[in-house]
């Protein structure tokens, strides 16, 4: 089987869902009241233990293997990257450095996104930066829902701050990324296609080297209104 044969993902629909806007702006009025799981409460105390409270953080969302966070804690060393994926698989996979070379900045946490972005800002804590890098993107049109902008924990992303990055391979995705933070931000979001030189995911150095366009959006959630 050869190496660059990944696929764009297929769906029906080719632009923004048309119920995108209506699931947003109800889930801005709406607070989301589920309740915490006690593995997740627990993730987010393992996630801190190792952090002085002054560096500031980096949460590398859906890390999956952790390649990312290792990336990312080697780029910004007087941070703390957080790396957290729900899958305990993906999180014990071989890294690509022996243990003994990994970033002393970083930690792997398993834990439920839900839960996790939910915990970090009840605790009021502010990210310096945010990656979501190429999350499943649910394709079928009955998936919105499931798809972080139409989730019902969406308004917690933009209330943690910071630089956040989002990519993926699949264009809607970015778009309806980019229409939901606008409407919790009150300005445009702008996002583009771009070149990865230097991958920071195994999907990522996949879907370029299949061929595939790049879409990445990266907004300051500070940044004031002009």
């Amino acid at each position: 089987m050869s190496y660059a044969n990944s696929r764009i993902p297929i769906s029906a629909q080719p632009d923004v869902h048309a119920h995108l806007v209506a699931r947003v702006r109800t889930h801005l009025t709406h607070p989301f009241r589920k309740p915490f799981a006690d593995c997740n409460r627990l993730a987010r105390d393992r996630a801190l233990a190792g952090w002085d409270g002054r560096a500031p953080l980096i949460l590398d969302a859906g890390c999956g293997v952790g390649h990312s966070t290792i990336e990312l804690a080697r780029a910004f060393p007087d941070h703390w990257v957080i790396g957290v994926d729900q899958s305990e698989d993906r999180l014990q996979r071989r890294k690509p450095y022996p243990a003994a070379l990994l970033p002393a900045n970083m930690v792997f946490v398993r834990a439920d996104l839900v839960d996790f972005w939910r915990l970090l800002a009840d605790d009021g804590l502010r990210l310096a930066r945010h990656y979501i890098l190429y999350p499943n993107p649910w394709p079928k049109i009955g998936h919105l829902g499931r798809r972080w902008p139409a989730h019902p924990v969406f308004p917690f992303i933009p209330r943690l701050g910071g630089v956040l990055e989002c990519r993926s391979n699949w264009v809607v995705y970015v778009a309806e990324f980019a229409l939901a933070l606008a409407l919790a931000l009150g300005r445009p979001v702008p996002w583009s296609a771009f070149e990865a030189v230097r991958p920071l995911t195994p999907f990522e150095r996949k879907y370029r080297d299949s061929g595939q366009i790049l879409y990445r959006l990266c907004v300051d959630l500070d940044a004031a209104v002009s």
